[in-house]
């Protein structure tokens, strides 16, 4: 069976890409090593303080945050590190030629009810080294990445990866401690019955949105002649997971909830590096209308709308507002 190692000195084109993923797999080791003791390892419950988002940290976000951080600060190829928990990127080796970027735990909410959680990683080029990094050398386009990720901690820790434009998973063996391959070239079906979307924001909807949901829920006596089911895991890691292992479609579409955030996920630690693993399985990812790859970001907390999945039905959606839009 062949190990993470021995897969990225095969099919990898850079030793410092290769070195930083080990850096950030074997970090999720030990972050896995701690959910397994839940609530033995005093990992349960809220931190007491806000992230840059305004959200309430749970302890474990702190705990991975920092593991994440230290460990990458480290690295010798990793010149500067940006996390979704803090205010500012930090600058770490001004001779390394890489960026990294992660949201430390998504789906943090759902560490005390024992559900899925994960990390979500993305890697840039950095473009000045010899300097000391700074917010605005983040500031790519998520096509610029050049590889992308995520753990899952589930009822194993899984792998997902792109690298070369392909996307591998890999199973982490609680044996050994090593990640093996369980599939290479993941691809996506291009159409779907399955979707993923948090219906209790309806009422904040576009109207195209609206009109889309209704479709789905009137199934086979409506205009798609098909029904449809729902699947919601709460964490993005999880529900785009599901997609790469058998399609659908997830999104968390633009809504009036609060005209400050007209987005709900971020655009460098979520959307980018899950865009860049979906496109490259065969699917799309879009902000309904917009390739989210090709959004050129003004802030490092940038946050946008999401429609990610199979192929056809992410076209389905971007046809149904620009149909709106024309009206």
């Amino acid at each position: 069976m062949t190990t993470l190692a021995q897969y990225l000195n095969k099919h990898s084109t850079s030793a410092a890409i290769n070195d930083v993923i080990t850096t950030l797999a074997d970090v999720g080791v030990t972050i896995s090593e701690l959910l397994r003791k839940g609530a033995l390892a005093d990992i349960m419950g809220e931190a007491g303080n806000q992230n840059v988002q305004g959200e309430e940290q749970k302890k474990l976000d702190v705990i991975a945050n920092d593991l994440l951080l230290d460990a990458l600060a480290k690295n010798a190829h990793c010149a500067g590190v940006a996390s979704e928990e803090l205010d500012d990127a930090t600058p770490a080796n001004n001779d390394g030629s890489l960026l990294v970027l992660f949201d430390p735990l998504d789906g943090s909410s759902n560490i005390d009810i024992n559900m899925a959680v994960g990390t979500i990683f993305s890697i840039l080029p950095y473009l000045r080294q010899g300097h000391t990094s700074e917010n605005s050398d983040f500031l790519q386009a998520g096509h610029q990445q050049l590889a992308a990720g995520y753990l899952l901690y589930g009822t194993s820790t899984m792998l997902a990866l792109t690298i070369a434009d392909n996307v591998i998973m890999f199973s982490l063996d609680p044996d050994t401690n090593d990640y093996v391959v369980i599939e290479d070239n993941v691809q996506i079906d291009a159409d779907t019955s399955e979707y993923a979307i948090n219906s209790s924001n309806y009422r904040y909807w576009h109207v195209p949105m609206q009109n889309y949901i209704d479709e789905l829920i009137a199934g086979r006596t409506g205009v798609r002649g098909r029904d449809f089911n729902t699947r919601w895991v709460a964490a993005m890691v999880g529900d785009v997971h599901r997609i790469l292992c058998r399609g659908g479609l997830f999104t968390y579409p633009f809504d009036t909830k609060d005209i400050n955030k007209p987005g709900k996920l971020r655009l460098m630690y979520e959307a980018n590096p899950m865009s860049l693993l979906i496109e490259r399985a065969g699917g799309a990812a879009t902000d309904a209308t917009t390739r989210i790859l090709d959004i050129e970001p003004n802030d490092i907390h940038q946050r946008v709308p999401v429609v990610l999945g199979s192929k056809n039905e992410v076209s389905y959606i971007k046809n149904l507002h620009m149909q709106h839009d024309q009206v």
